[in-house]
């Protein structure tokens, strides 16, 4: 019992040290109050913090603070993250939410599932998204980053395919002092997020190499590669990783030729493409390897009208739902596709947003997760897919994205 009176004692002269700019109440805790100032020393969901950090932002004496963090660790609010350290399980109320910019790619499938994913995860962390459109459209793009500096946004996602205007864009926002988070295409002085390019294009090489030796026994009789030019050379590392992946499984494809063809344009162009380049030269025995599923599905499509679909074998990238749907057809030619799951982006985009807000010191690129997708996984991977018809898949407005 003297225990509990010398503690309660202290905690009444710690109390004014936080409240002695406030009158009285009778009917309020201190302690109470004082959990609260702990709790709004966490700015954002997840952020963790140390018994100084936490002394510093609250003005408490360390073994108020250190009790109030354990009681908060009990009753859920907080939970440890390692040896004095704490991390908050909550989103914090703040006197005005963080604007968010986010500048999207487009109607594009990928696009929208990201999209998607942005919007949760954002309405979660109570921010306020102000989306703009780049329409596929580097003239968009920048106009676009005008359009968010006049906004005064905290913090800018900035997902647009063209290359070439990259540093254009990354400079006005850097001019403004605006960090950017850069999705998929690279920005100079932005923190970058998306693709290991060349990782996944090994992967999707690697497997249509395994492919060709178990089901051609080798024999081929030349190499397609489905490209990308105007985003530029980080995504382009995908058709070179795809090629280091199909040669280290299939040596002898060194001395085959490699046709290059520009996958740009939606999915009818790419078709038109793929047309054009069939009536120059009967079908032969080809792996294909695409930088994206629009390319793939173009080149399928194509194949498929002069009743070739089996002298090919396809990787691709991206795993969008039409490709699934193909997947799930018997004796599709389509080996794999590498999925990067854009559904989930969300899911780790707005807190490294909130971490750099928060000036944490954090690494300069985030890769997300890749696995390849098979005719034999893809219900295991995606077993909530709709089933629906590949004809409808193929029919759908699709176009090339990175």
């Amino acid at each position: 019992m003297a225990k509990t009176l010398k503690l309660a004692a202290n905690d009444d002269v710690e109390a004014g040290s936080t409240a002695r700019h406030r009158r009285g109440d009778r009917n309020e805790s201190q302690t109470v109050l004082r959990a609260c100032e702990v709790l709004k020393a966490f700015q954002y969901r997840g952020e963790e913090l140390c018994l100084a950090d936490v002394t510093e932002r609250t003005g408490l004496p360390k073994t108020t603070a250190f009790r109030l963090l354990r009681t908060l660790i009990h009753g859920g609010l907080l939970e440890r993250a390692g040896s004095g350290v704490y991390r908050n399980s909550f989103r914090p109320l703040s006197a005005r939410p963080y604007r968010i910019g986010f500048a999207t790619q487009g109607d594009t499938p990928f696009a929208q599932e990201v999209q998607k994913s942005i919007e949760l995860a954002s309405a979660r962390e109570n921010l306020q998204l102000i989306k703009v459109d780049n329409r596929y459209s580097a003239r968009e793009a920048l106009r676009n980053a005008d359009l968010l500096i006049k906004e005064q946004v905290d913090l800018v996602l900035e997902f647009q395919t063209y290359e070439r205007v990259a540093p254009v864009v990354a400079a006005k926002f850097l001019e403004a002092n605006t960090p950017v988070i850069a999705i998929e295409v690279p920005h100079p002085g932005a923190t970058y997020f998306g693709a290991n390019n060349y990782k996944a294009g090994l992967i999707a090489g690697r497997a249509l190499g395994r492919w060709t030796r178990e089901h051609w026994k080798y024999k081929l009789d030349q190499v397609l590669l489905i490209e990308l030019p105007i985003a530029g050379s980080l995504v382009e590392l995908r058709i070179t990783g795809f090629a280091d992946g199909l040669r280290a499984e299939l040596p002898e494809v060194g001395n085959l030729p490699a046709i290059h063809l520009n996958g740009r344009g939606d999915f009818e162009q790419v078709l038109e493409t793929m047309r054009q380049f069939l009536r120059r030269a009967r079908p032969k025995r080809t792996l294909i390897g695409t930088v994206n599923d629009v390319c793939a599905l173009a080149a399928l499509r194509a194949f498929e009208e002069v009743g070739a679909t089996d002298k090919i074998a396809i990787a691709s990238q991206n795993c969008l739902p039409e490709v699934r749907t193909e997947l799930r057809r018997p004796g599709t030619p389509l080996i794999g596709t590498v999925a990067y799951f854009p559904e989930l982006y969300g899911e780790e985009i707005i807190p490294l947003a909130l971490g750099i807000l928060a000036k944490k010191t954090l690494a300069p690129a985030v890769f997300v997760k890749h696995q390849l997708v098979t005719p034999r996984n893809v219900d295991l991977i995606y077993p909530l897919d709709e089933r629906v018809a590949g004809a409808r898949a193929l029919g759908q407005p699709l176009r090339t994205v990175a």
